[in-house]
């Protein structure tokens, strides 16, 4: 599985494409960021080599999905402290959730909703689990990927204006 991730992040018709091709076969438990590294160690002129390592790497950073991996890049990219991928919590029920983006230190939790947010029943849950992370004491911000990939300002904006109020210090 991981050869063919490398071979499809390849042959994708765009650097977006092949990024979520590798974020996909992660996230679907396919293989790990490790396996599909090793297959690149064998393919030294693999096309695309920096940007599948650059993704595997925000992928074993937590990132499961590509506006995810859009997140950290974004982070790293306005000088923001990178945050932890996957932050796992329990939920009211004792079942384990992950939140998208967590820093630890400043209590702060950002999850990227794509499409599939918008439906009523992923929305009122997404509220109610909203609610209880801000109930606990921790800040929430929510985008959606568009805003994350299309208005990377207004996001980095609202970012380091939590991390500020938080007590982040650049």
């Amino acid at each position: 599985m991981a050869r063919s991730l490398v071979d499809a992040a390849q042959w994708a018709r765009t650097d977006k494409e092949a990024q979520g091709i590798l974020a996909a076969g992660c996230q679907q438990r396919r293989t790990t960021p490790a396996e599909i590294d090793a297959v690149l160690d064998r393919m030294p002129r693999a096309r695309r080599r920096r940007l599948i390592r650059e993704t595997l790497r925000d992928v074993a950073g937590g990132a499961e999905a590509l506006s995810e991996i859009d997140l950290v890049r974004l982070c790293r990219r306005h000088g923001l402290p990178v945050p932890n991928g996957q932050a796992r919590r329990r939920d009211a029920d004792g079942r384990q959730r992950y939140l998208d983006a967590y820093w630890p230190r400043w209590r702060l939790h950002v999850e990227v909703d794509g499409a599939h947010h918008m439906d009523v029943r992923h929305w009122a849950a997404d509220l109610r689990r909203q609610n209880r992370v801000w109930i606990e004491g921790d800040r929430i911000l929510r985008f959606t990927a568009f805003d994350v990939r299309h208005r990377p300002d207004e996001v980095v904006a609202q970012l380091r204006a939590a991390l500020t109020a938080a007590g982040w210090r650049p």
